[in-house]
């Protein structure tokens, strides 16, 4: 892909691309079972996303993703960090 469709993509979001990409290559060979990986996996998504995280809900995303069924990829823990506390 072109540059100029990446930095649409900055302009629209806010988020840097690098960013994205250097979060995207740390996944690779996280181990999702490792809850210090998966809780700063968490962190690193809500700061790219700009949302503050309660620590009840970064328990229960840590939680979810460790122990459940769930994918984990940047759109699992995105969608996540935008459900509402229940």
């Amino acid at each position: 892909m072109n540059n100029n469709f990446f930095k649409g993509i900055e302009q629209k979001t806010g988020v840097n691309m690098k960013d994205v990409f250097e979060l995207a290559n740390s996944m690779q060979n996280a181990n999702f079972k490792d809850e210090a990986t998966v809780r700063g996996l968490v962190k690193r998504v809500a700061k790219l996303a700009n949302r503050n995280v309660p620590q009840e809900l970064e328990d229960k995303i840590v939680n979810t993703l460790i122990n459940g069924d769930k994918p984990v990829d940047m759109g699992t823990i995105s969608k996540m960090l935008n459900e509402k506390k229940k």
